[in-house]
This record gives structure tokens, C-alpha cells and sequence, in this order.
């Protein structure tokens, strides 16, 4: 099984990779920000099954109103 897996592993792998340069530290931390947010937002996607946060909030609120707590404002 892993003999067949290997080849197939070999030809994705090089296109998988990448170098990135920078000409300066302020870019690399700007880049490196850049994907711990995108790696941060999807992981939250992922525990909220694809939903937005707004979403998530409705849906909770339809199955279990009684989490919830309507505080009316006065002007």
C-alpha cells in the first residue's frame, strides 16, 4: 500500500511547496500575520460547520431561546 501511495505523494508534493523572499522583516511578519488569520478564521468556519458567526447566533437562537436574554432599551 505505501508503495503505491509514494509515486503519487512525489508528484503532488513539489507543486504543493513554495518559497516565499522578502526584502524586508516587516514583510515577512505582514505575510506571516496574513495566514495565522486566514488559518485562524477557517478553523473557526470548521467548529461552526460552515456557518457564519451571524448564523451560528440565529440558529442557536431558534433551537434554544431560553440561552437568551431580550433586554429592552429605553431612549
Amino acid at each position: 500500500m505505501a508503495s503505491a501511495v509514494y509515486p503519487m505523494w512525489k508528484a503532488i508534493s513539489p507543486g504543493g511547496r513554495k518559497r516565499f523572499f522578502y526584502d524586508t522583516q516587516q514583510q515577512l511578519k505582514a505575510h506571516l500575520s496574513d495566514f495565522i488569520a486566514a488559518y485562524n478564521f477557517a478553523s473557526q468556519l470548521k467548529t461552526l460547520r460552515g456557518l457564519t458567526p451571524y448564523e451560528a447566533i440565529c440558529n442557536l437562537w431558534t433551537q434554544e431561546p431560553t440561552r437568551f436574554t431580550l433586554i429592552k432599551c429605553r431612549d
